[in-house]
């Protein structure tokens, strides 16, 4: 056996352990050496040698450019062994002003653009440093930090950047590496030196001090940047999430036919040519209704991409679909992973500047120890002079006699003590230095080198002084380089719901008696004159008629009481949406009911606030009063709102927040009117106090809060009803019987409800066989409260009036009484006044004493 082979032996291997170790070496490799930046300095390696390189062509920002290629070229042959479009997008993206928020190569030519173009081939393009990358690469000669190999160990390039300012959080970072990744969000330079400055003068400061200085965020596209709770998680565990919307606004065309939404600023790292195809797709395919047109008019001046709105859409409704649909908004999920010590670690904000804090201290005090080594030997020298100046006449002698400058040099050292530095610099020394004016600058040099050695010695022995150098050094790039914030910061948390989404259109929401709900749009219901035969308001079959009809939003809650006395809440937008003939959908459906219960009243309510009251009626009587607060948070299987004796029922429910008066109508045709301050507030489950008192066989049909202007409009059961002013009722205690409003003869029949109206409004008939008819309140001439009333529908055989509602006013045409039913035209009838027939059908009875108390539960919990 040779000697070679009893050297090569072989030696067994786990292949688990080799794997294990191999992959793991790989990975930190790509760590350390590729995807990660370095917190001191924010800088990847290849950013590092890309910057190095341009500084070491001497590439500054006062100097011409020089080729790409050039540049390129020596990164990769001298530091950076990959290949070259590698290291040219990376000279590209820190030209781009829309990727970093503070350039740090200046380019001429074509570095791409917002829509995803790419930059040309480096061939044709040029770059410089910039002035602030200048300032990263500062006293880079000074030996302030450590320099190492290069791949192939001829030359040196430094491990990290001396950095005057904290770069990772100004521009951030992003990179996958093996098993991690970093996504650092850039930040403006002004805010984070102050944050900086803040924290070396208070290091005790946390990160809700530090957010004083940092406000956030600030992108380089600008937008605007919503989730407080986000980034206080980003800033103080290193990871959080925030959203970032474009900033748009509306514009309306000259003639004022169409609306626009105008973009001009879109969230960090969204593509605008992208942006626009998707949206484009998204309107083609429908799923984005009320979009006409899409244009980018961007140009030199700034962005500018217009969004043209259809003539019947909502603008807002549709720039909600957008933020919804497509990257105008999106979310930034910030992860502040960085290389510590040749380790990843995820990072706080305080940990990011004070890591910062650590290396510049340890450069500016390297930097000072380096200039005070070479003021002390410049110190040396001059002491060396200045010895010489003095025996100028000897020294002149002694090299004279002198066989050799070694002689001579060893002599000076022997005779004036001076040290072998000294005696060459003195045989160097020009005879012009022997002139009187050069004597003196060589003393008032010498006075100035030792004043600059003791304030360096002063400035290492103090570390006070130290950093408020830094700080020194940090406010002149700030007021050099800083400027003002581009991204704006919303304090609330931002959240798109479905009701962002929808129109806030006006709806009319049908309720049938075997509790079908559907919400209808207005418009659907066109206006006619008083006395019509009525439109189809509601399809119905078997025994079902329509019971509650009234006018809301989209966007409007409805309380929805029940039999039971519990409450549940709906969005109006969540209804099912069906035409006039639509029947519509179970309201079981939607909430979640007991067997038995049915729905009793349905009110809409836009928002609670304090001081405010929701009354109750009950159909004997009663009446109650309690904090709107109360039901502002329902669960999904109801709230009990309010508790009833076996045998009663609600009738209505409102809201109250002053003075108002309540007014009770009956079915017997009696109204009381008192104020609403005589009901004291209860609990939510309680039962009340008595409301007005019944005589046998009656019962309370409607409760209105009244408001002084109105008038009141009581309809019966026949379709006949009066139009009497407020006034008309007086105003009595709580508690008594009340007075006439309407009568209740065969003609008429009973009472089906009573509304306040004004000549403005409209109102809306229902009858249990589903028919509706909607008239002006201007149409019907108000009359005293003695009169039987006017016909207001003609109804068909057996059909009875069972709702009516006020509705908002439109600018619809007349139909001028004529309406078409089932193909038949039918005229509307006459207007007829019918007088009471004797002053004895009218007698006024009233009890104003005040009613006792019912008595009321003490236990406001949930039954």
């Amino acid at each position: 056996m040779t000697d070679d082979a009893t050297h090569r032996q072989r030696i067994p291997v786990n292949i688990e352990d080799e794997m294990r170790k191999s992959y793991l070496e790989y990975a930190m490799s790509v760590i350390i050496g590729r995807a990660l930046p370095d917190v001191r300095d924010g800088l990847k390696p290849v950013h590092r040698r890309a910057l190095f390189a341009m500084y070491d062509l001497k590439n500054f920002y006062n100097q011409s450019y020089k080729k790409s290629a050039r540049v390129v070229g020596d990164v990769i042959g001298k530091y950076h062994p990959h290949g070259d479009q590698a290291a040219y997008d990376t000279i590209v993206r820190m030209a781009q002003p829309f990727s970093m928020r503070e350039i740090l190569v200046d380019g001429q030519g074509n570095f791409g653009s917002i829509d995803g173009d790419s930059a040309a081939a480096m061939r044709y393009t040029e770059v410089r440093l910039t002035r602030l990358a200048g300032e990263l690469l500062s006293d880079l000669d000074k030996e302030t930090v450590d320099f190492g190999p290069n791949y192939d160990g001829s030359m040196e390039e430094p491990l990290v950047l001396p950095a005057p300012y904290p770069n990772l959080l100004v521009n951030g970072s992003a990179g996958i590496a093996v098993g991690m990744a970093t996504n650092m969000a850039p930040h403006n330079l002004r805010e984070v030196i102050s944050g900086c400055i803040a924290l070396i003068n208070d290091p005790e400061l946390d990160v809700s001090g530090l957010r004083e200085h940092i406000k956030g965020p600030d992108f380089p596209t600008a937008g605007i940047m919503y989730g407080m709770d986000g980034l206080r998680d980003a800033y103080e565990t290193g990871r959080g999430r925030v959203r970032v919307r474009c900033r748009a606004h509306f514009e309306s065309n000259e003639d004022g036919s169409n609306e626009k939404i105008v973009v001009t600023e879109l969230p960090y790292q969204v593509n605008k040519s992208r942006l626009l195809e998707h949206t484009a797709g998204l309107v083609k395919d429908k799923k984005i209704e009320g979009i006409r047109d899409i244009r980018d008019e961007s140009d030199r001046d700034g962005m500018r991409v217009v969004i043209e709105v259809k003539r019947d859409a909502m603008s807002q409704v549709v720039l909600n679909q957008l933020y919804r649909m497509t990257a105008l908004q999106t979310t930034f999920g910030i992860l502040n992973l960085a290389i510590v010590q040749n380790r990843p670690q995820v990072l706080s904000l305080k940990a990011l500047l004070q890591h910062f804090i650590d290396h510049r201290r340890d450069v500016v005090t390297r930097r000072c120890l380096y200039q005070l080594r070479e003021k002390e030997k410049r110190e040396h020298i001059l002491l060396g002079y200045v010895i010489a100046l003095e025996n100028i006449d000897r020294i002149i002698e002694l090299i004279k006699k002198s066989d050799s400058p070694d002689t001579a040099r060893a002599q000076l050292i022997s005779e004036f003590e001076l040290s072998a530095i000294q005696a060459t610099e003195i045989l160097n020394m020009r005879l012009q230095r022997l002139t009187g004016l050069e004597r003196d600058k060589i003393l008032s040099e010498l006075e100035e080198v030792q004043a600059e050695v003791a304030r360096l010695k002063d400035l290492l022995a103090d570390e006070r002084k130290m950093l408020d150098l830094i700080i020194e050094e940090m406010q002149a790039i700030a007021e050099r380089y800083g400027n003002d914030r581009r991204t704006e910061i919303v304090e609330a948390d931002l959240g798109l719901s479905d009701e962002d989404l929808i129109p806030d259109d006006e709806m009319v929401v049908t309720v049938t008696h075997q509790d079908y709900i559907k919400r209808t749009p207005l418009r659907e219901y066109q206006t006619q004159r008083r006395a019509g035969q009525g439109r189809i308001g509601a399809g119905t079959k078997d025994e079902d008629y329509v019971r509650d009809m009234f006018s809301t939003t989209n966007h409007e809650q409805l309380l929805i009481f029940t039999s039971i006395g519990r409450v549940f809440t709906l969005k109006v937008h969540q209804l099912p949406e069906g035409g006039r003939y639509a029947r519509g959908k179970p309201i079981v459906n939607l909430i979640q009911m007991d067997d038995g219960e049915t729905i009793r009243t349905i009110l809409p309510v836009r928002e609670f606030t304090e001081d405010t009251y929701m009354i109750f009626a009950t159909r004997q009587g009663l009446v109650k009063k309690t904090d709107a607060m109360a039901y502002s948070r329902v669960r999904s299987n109801g709230l009990k709102a309010i508790y009833f004796q076996e045998g009663d029922d609600l009738i209505s429910v409102n809201v109250v927040q002053g003075d108002e008066h309540v007014m009770l109508t009956t079915q017997n045709g009696q109204a009381i009117r008192f104020p609403q301050t005589e009901i004291r507030p209860t609990g939510r489950v309680s039962r009340g106090v008595i409301g007005v008192r019944l005589r046998d066989g009656d019962e309370v049909v409607s409760m209105e809060v009244l408001d002084p202007n109105k008038d009141i409009l009581a309809v019966t059961q026949h379709g006949y009803g009066k139009r009497s002013p407020a006034e008309a009722y007086r105003i009595t205690k709580r508690g008594g019987r009340g007075v006439t409003t309407i009568k209740t003869t065969d003609r008429n029949g009973k009472v089906s409800g009573a509304i306040q109206v004004v000549d403005e409004d409209q109102v809306m008939l229902v009858t249990d066989g589903g028919m509706v008819i909607r008239f002006k309140v201007s149409d019907l001439r108000s009359m005293g409260r003695y009169t039987q009333g006017v016909r207001l529908v003609r109804l068909r055989d057996g059909e009875s009036v069972v709702g009516v509602e006020r509705v908002a006013d439109v600018d619809e045409d007349d139909d001028e009484g004529i309406v078409q039913v089932d193909g038949e035209v039918i005229e509307g009838d006459e207007e007829a006044d019918l007088e009471a027939d004797s002053a004895e059908d009218d007698v006024e009875e009233d009890d104003s004493s005040d009613g006792e108390d019912v008595e009321a539960t003490a236990d406001d919990a949930d039954e």
